[in-house]
């Protein structure tokens, strides 16, 4: 049944989107995080994605490309220190260091930033600071797919499967039903509810 749920919702969003493309407000409830790109990796929710290398451009999918413009992770303090931070959270699994980290750089409304920082207090099990920070990423680029996928796992964690739905429905029509990051929310929505899994 849930697999009919997410075949429907991602037919439909295509369908939409190919009708009318129309604008989907980036706020839902609910949050997820994570940092870095995507990669094959996040087929597996408990696996995280590689931290971008300095030369890393932006690690959102967007059907349009925007005029070029300099990277953060072009600047080598910043890349170095959200290397750090990144390594702080899924080797050592300090997130309260990770956030303060993340802080210190500056850069709070940057989207890989505060999904980092979203994904660190989801981690921590204050859903609501979580959730303040995944918003606050799809604010500042609601194309963030990486934000969308954790957050849809945010919603499952909190039981809010139809807001999952939507936010994979987002993932989407972002970068298409292949994506590590479609297949790893519509695995985890293929669970039972209540399945203690871990992201």
């Amino acid at each position: 049944m849930i697999h009919f749920a997410i075949r429907f919702a991602t037919l439909a969003t295509f369908l939409t989107a190919l009708e009318v493309s129309p604008v989907i407000p980036a706020l839902a409830a609910g949050g997820g995080g994570g940092g870095g790109g995507s990669s094959e990796d996040l087929m597996h929710p408990s696996a995280p994605s590689p931290a971008p290398s300095a030369k890393a451009t932006h690690t959102t999918r967007s059907a349009k490309k925007k005029p070029s413009k300099q990277s953060l992770f072009d600047d080598p303090v910043f890349a170095k220190g959200y290397r750090e931070a990144y390594s702080t959270i899924y080797d050592r699994q300090d997130y309260s260091g990770a956030i303060e980290q993340l802080r210190a750089l500056g850069h709070d409304d940057f989207a890989n930033v505060a999904n980092l920082i979203g994904y660190s207090y989801r981690k921590l099990g204050d859903y609501k600071l979580s959730q303040v920070w995944y918003e606050r990423a799809l604010k500042a680029d609601p194309n963030h797919v990486l934000t969308w996928q954790y957050y849809g796992l945010w919603q499952i964690e909190r039981g809010n499967r139809d807001q999952a739905l939507y936010h994979l429905s987002r993932i989407a029509s972002i970068c298409g039903i292949d994506c590590a990051e479609y297949r790893s929310l519509a695995a985890a929505l293929e669970q039972p509810p209540g399945t203690g899994l871990v992201y």
